[in-house]
């Protein structure tokens, strides 16, 4: 599945602007109009979305979300985690429940967008991603099992200059067997916020880590394992799309392979074995 290209709806959605000038008044209408007619007042799932400096990049995310084909009603929140930009700005002029964080991270902003959800289902979805129409209803079949708290899914990047389409998908084989092996002992390691769902009150009862530090989805995985059981949703209908700008920090498309390969390597004994019980709210990543 796209080798070469992106699929259709991942052109549709992915706007062109740059800034939050740039963007014009009829697309907030369009976008606005859409999220009118998929979201509920009574959801029995709550998107949340943290956001920091996205004032453009939520807008997409947004209208791909917009676009959902689900008989789920579901929600969707947006908290603003401190941005400099103007993400409060586009957030004003967008129909969907906003709320601000101002402790600094995704887990303190996730926290409070958990703790004023209305649904008993959560799925989290990242700022600057997009997801397809299916996302929701792919995602919910996983969690809505018997026994099952947690559910997280892939995800695939879009070209860009020095990233074209055909190494990413290599890079995205790669990543999938490596979950799948992690899967085995160590499943919370696969989840992310980019495409991530749980049971609310089980998410509540563990609680996010309220300080800005990366995995707090993972950390709260981890937490609610012993409520139920941590499933992988492999469906393509349920893949989100997502810039390589991650991949930018290693500068170029070879040592962002490299350094995976090394990283993974080195840390491959400790992935035959479960982890013992710790504190996640304030052990260090390794």
């Amino acid at each position: 599945m796209a080798i070469f290209n992106v699929p259709s709806w991942v052109s549709k959605v992915n706007l062109p602007y740059r800034s939050y000038n740039e963007v014009p008044q009829e697309v907030f209408d369009s976008v606005n109009e859409k999220l009118d007619e998929v979201q509920s007042d009574m959801p029995l799932v709550s998107v949340l979305i943290a956001a920091y400096n996205e004032e453009v990049n939520i807008i997409r995310c947004l209208y791909s979300l917009s676009l959902t084909n689900t008989k789920i009603p579901f929600e969707i929140i947006v908290i603003n985690n401190n941005s400099s930009d103007n993400t409060e700005k586009t957030l004003s002029r967008l129909h969907v429940q906003k709320l601000f964080q101002e402790i600094q991270g995704c887990g303190p902003s996730r926290q409070l967008g958990q703790e004023r959800a209305k649904g008993k289902y959560i799925l989290l979805a990242d700022a600057d991603c997009l997801y397809p129409e299916g996302y929701i209803d792919e995602m919910m079949k996983v969690l809505q099992k018997p026994g099952v708290a947690c559910v997280y899914g892939r995800y695939s990047f879009i070209p860009e200059p020095g990233y074209p389409r055909w190494q990413l998908k290599m890079l995205e084989k790669m990543k999938d067997v490596i979950a799948g092996f992690r899967h085995i002992n160590r499943p919370y390691l696969n989840a992310y916020g980019i495409s991530m769902g749980y049971i609310k009150e089980f998410g509540l009862k563990a609680g996010y880590i309220m300080v800005n530090v990366r995995g707090d989805d993972g950390r709260l995985a981890f937490d609610m394992m012993k409520y139920g059981k941590i499933k992988q949703v492999k469906s393509e209908k349920a893949r989100p799309w997502t810039s390589p700008r991650t991949l930018d920090r290693d500068g170029s498309f070879f040592k962002a392979i490299t350094n995976r390969v090394i990283r993974e390597f080195k840390r491959s004994y400790k992935m035959l074995s479960s982890e013992k019980p710790h504190d996640t709210k304030t052990s260090a990543n390794d």
